[in-house]
C-alpha cells in the first residue's frame, strides 16, 4: 500500500507518514456512500440540521488540535490558525439559504393541474479540499452538499490531510450515520479512477487550475457535475481619487494574508500614474512592517509558504522579473529563516513591471506584489482583463458610479468596489474562465448541489 509523507514547512521535518486508501476501498467506500443516500435524503431537513451542527460542533470542540496541525503542515501562524469560527458561522448562513430554496415552487396552477417543482440532492459529492484553508473550506465541501440531502466522500490534499482524519472523527462522535460522510487519504490516480467509475453524481474541487483540469478530464463520459474553484490572478486598480493611507491597511491583508496563499489574494496591483510615486512609497513602507517569523514561537504576521518547493519557485518568478527589468523595493536577507531550501519567503514589492514577465501572468500564490503604473481606466481594465484568470477583482475609488462602471467591464466572478480579498458568506463565489466552472455560498451555489424535479398533477373531473 502506498505511503506519502507530511513535510512541514515550519522546520522541514516529516510531521506524519499515512498511507493511502487502496483502489479497492476507495470504491467499497463510494458503494457505502451510495447505500447510505437514500436514508439521508429521506431525513427531515430539521433533523439533517441537528445532525450537521452536532457534527460541526465536534469539529470545533478540537479546535485547538486543528490550529496546531494547520501550522505545522501549511505554515500559517499557530496565532492565526483556527478556522472553525468561519465554518460555524457560514453554516448558519446556509441553513437560512438552504431553508429558503428546498421550497417547493408552484407554477402556472389550473382548475384541474397542478404544477409543482422540487429539488432533489444530486446524489454522492466527491469532495476534494485544497491546502490553504483546509477547515474552513468544509462549509462549500461538506456542509452545503450535506445540507442539501447529498452524502460526501471527502480527500482532502495529501499536505493537509490529518485534518481530514478530524472531521471523520468529529463525524462519528457527533453520530452521523455510517456512509453519510467519509474521509479517505486518496491517490491522485485512485481519485481519477473513482470520478470515471459512475459512482460519482458530482465532484467538488478547490484547487489548482491544472489539478482542475485533471478532474475535469476524468469525468469525460461519466456525465458528473462539476463545480471547481481554481487559481486566480487577482488584480486591482487605485484611481487617483483613492485615499491611498486610509486604505493600506486591508491592502496589507489583501496582499498579504495567509502569506499570499489565497485564490482571491492580491496578485497584481495597477495604480494611475498621478498617484502612482507616493502609492508605492506609501504601500512599500506598510509593508516594510510585515513581520516573518517562525509560526509557533513568535507571533509574526507570515509564517512559511506551504512547502520548499513553493518558496523556490516564488523566488524564482522574482529573480526572473528582476532579469527583465524589475526593481526589488524591500530588503533581502534580513531573515534568518529564509534561507535556500527553506519555506519562508520575505515578503517582496516589485515596480518597473509589465506583462512580459511572469510575475504579471502566472499564479503567484506568495508574498511578492507587483505595482505598475497605468495612465487611464481604459489601460487599467484592459491589463486587468489581460489573464488566464478572472475569480475576483477591484477597484479603489471615491466615485463609487464610475467604480461600478467600471466594475461591469471586468472578467471576473466577483467585484469588489474599495475592498479586496474577501469571501461573502452572502453571495455566490466563483470565477471565469481557468478560475473554475460553477459557484458556491448563496442560493446559487446551494442550487448547484440539487436537481430540479418536476411534478404535473392533473385530477380527474368526476
Amino acid at each position: 500500500m502506498a505511503s506519502f509523507d507530511i513535510v512541514s514547512p515550519v522546520d522541514g521535518s516529516i510531521y506524519a507518514t499515512r498511507s493511502y486508501a487502496s483502489r479497492s476501498e476507495v470504491m467499497a467506500a463510494a458503494e457505502v456512500a451510495r447505500r447510505a443516500l437514500g436514508g439521508w435524503r429521506g431525513t427531515s431537513f430539521d433533523d439533517r440540521v441537528k445532525l450537521i451542527k452536532a457534527f460541526l460542533g465536534e469539529i470545533a470542540r478540537r479546535r485547538d488540535t486543528l490550529a496546531e496541525m494547520v501550522t505545522w503542515q501549511m505554515g500559517r501562524p499557530l496565532w492565526q490558525a483556527d478556522e472553525t469560527g468561519r465554518l460555524l458561522a457560514n453554516c448558519d448562513v446556509l441553513v437560512d439559504d438552504a431553508t429558503r430554496v428546498l421550497q417547493p415552487a408552484a407554477i402556472r396552477q389550473e382548475e384541474h393541474v397542478r404544477r409543482v417543482v422540487e429539488l432533489d440532492p444530486v446524489g454522492l459529492c466527491f469532495s476534494i479540499s485544497a491546502w490553504n484553508y483546509p477547515v474552513a473550506m468544509a462549509s462549500s465541501l461538506v456542509t452545503a452538499p450535506l445540507l442539501m440531502g447529498n452524502v460526501v466522500l471527502f480527500k482532502h490534499a495529501p499536505q493537509t490531510a490529518l485534518v481530514g482524519e478530524v472531521f471523520a472523527e468529529a463525524a462519528r462522535a457527533a453520530g452521523l450515520p455510517d456512509g453519510v460522510f467519509q474521509s479517505l487519504h486518496i491517490a491522485h490516480g485512485d481519485a481519477e479512477a473513482l470520478i470515471g467509475s459512475g459512482l460519482v453524481d458530482m465532484v467538488q474541487f478547490i484547487g489548482s487550475t491544472r489539478g482542475g483540469q485533471a478532474v475535469y478530464d476524468a469525468g469525460r463520459g461519466a456525465f458528473v457535475r462539476y463545480g471547481l474553484e481554481l487559481g486566480g490572478k487577482d488584480p486591482i486598480y487605485i484611481r487617483p481619487d483613492a485615499p491611498v493611507e486610509q486604505i493600506m491597511p486591508e491592502l496589507m491583508e489583501g496582499s498579504f494574508g495567509n502569506a499570499g496563499q489565497s485564490c482571491c489574494s492580491v496578485e497584481r496591483i495597477y495604480v494611475h500614474r498621478d498617484i502612482h510615486d507616493r502609492f508605492v512609497e506609501s504601500f512599500t513602507n506598510a509593508a516594510a512592517n510585515i513581520e516573518l517569523g517562525h509560526p509557533i514561537d513568535d507571533q509574526p504576521f507570515l509564517g512559511p509558504l506551504v512547502s520548499a518547493t513553493a518558496a523556490a519557485r516564488v523566488n524564482r518568478l522574482v529573480e526572473e522579473a528582476v532579469a527583465k527589468g524589475a526593481s526589488q523595493l524591500m530588503p533581502i536577507g534580513n531573515s534568518a529563516l529564509a534561507t535556500p531550501g527553506s519555506a519562508y519567503v520575505e515578503p517582496q514589492v516589485l515596480v518597473n513591471v509589465d506583462h512580459g514577465m511572469a510575475v504579471m501572468k502566472e499564479e503567484t500564490f506568495g508574498p511578492v506584489i507587483p505595482i505598475m503604473a497605468v495612465d487611464s481606466d481604459e489601460e487599467a481594465i484592459r491589463l486587468m482583463n489581460d489573464s488566464d484568470y478572472g475569480l475576483t477583482a477591484a477597484v479603489w475609488t471615491q466615485d463609487a458610479e464610475r467604480g461600478l462602471e467600471l466594475g461591469r467591464q471586468l472578467e471576473s466572478g466577483m467585484f469588489y468596489l474599495n475592498r479586496c480579498d474577501h469571501a461573502d458568506m452572502y453571495l455566490p463565489w466563483g470565477g471565469v474562465k481557468q478560475s473554475g466552472i460553477g459557484r458556491s455560498y448563496c442560493d446559487k451555489g446551494l442550487e448547484e448541489l440539487v436537481v430540479p424535479r418536476s411534478y404535473h398533477l392533473r385530477t380527474l373531473a368526476e
